[in-house]
């Protein structure tokens, strides 16, 4: 189940587990998802001041730090802020391979929903533009440990960005990563969330899921990611 990071009468921010839709949608309709079980617990029977509100999303895959808003208007506010590129969203991705960097920016433009698979690709004439920006944060035997920090939001960024690099993510198959048994789905993980609403401050941190935990020990004790 997720874990709640902060709630208060505007925002509910929540560290989501890996393997958890976001929204309802996509292949899988008849599964669960995150909006649903907040709506579930936080109640939106009582009207539509209870409701919860999805501000961006994170992929099935991914865990880590989702925001919602609890009032209509805390939504079109904070939609605003992820529009405007005001809010400042660190991802840790484990990838294989060692960069020879310790600071790299990928710009390659990023078209989505690419052919059967439905993959982010680069394309240089009709992509969006996409920016990000990596560091290696810890290397071990034949993968290490990025920081990556998108500017822009598009579909798979850091997945499509890294892979681009030279770099897929651990267990990443669909951007041509092999199979490890150190970790069973793409090993990113968004880390935090950074922004200023109402003239605050907030800043929030996602402690790593478990079967990030697990591969990171295996690695630091030596061990390699095939």
């Amino acid at each position: 189940m997720e874990q709640i990071l902060y709630s208060d009468e505007l925002l509910l921010v929540v560290n989501k587990p890996p393997g958890l839709a976001t929204v309802p949608g996509g292949w899988e309709e008849d599964t669960s998802n995150l909006l649903e079980l907040l709506e579930a617990e936080y109640g939106s029977a009582d009207g539509p001041e209870k409701a919860i509100w999805i501000v961006h999303r994170l992929d099935r895959v991914t865990s880590g730090v989702v925001l919602f808003a609890r009032t209509a208007e805390a939504h079109r506010a904070l939609s605003l802020l992820f529009e405007s590129r005001a809010v400042h969203k660190v991802y840790h991705a484990l990838v294989t391979g060692l960069p020879s960097w310790e600071q790299q920016t990928a710009r390659q433009p990023l078209r989505a929903d690419v052919g059967h698979s439905h993959r982010t690709a680069v394309d240089w004439k009709n992509g969006k533009p996409a920016v990000t920006h990596f560091r290696v944060s810890e290397r071990f035997k034949d993968c290490a440990l990025l920081e990556a920090i998108p500017e822009t939001g598009r579909t798979h960024q850091v997945r499509a960005h890294a892979a681009a690099l030279g770099f897929p993510l651990l267990a990443d198959t669909l951007y041509s990563a092999l199979p490890t048994g150190l970790i069973s789905r793409p090993a990113l993980h968004a880390y935090s969330l950074e922004f200023e609403f109402q003239g605050k401050l907030f800043s929030f941190t996602a402690p790593y899921p478990d079967d990030l935990k697990a591969a990171l020990r295996l690695l630091r004790r030596g061990h390699e990611h095939l």
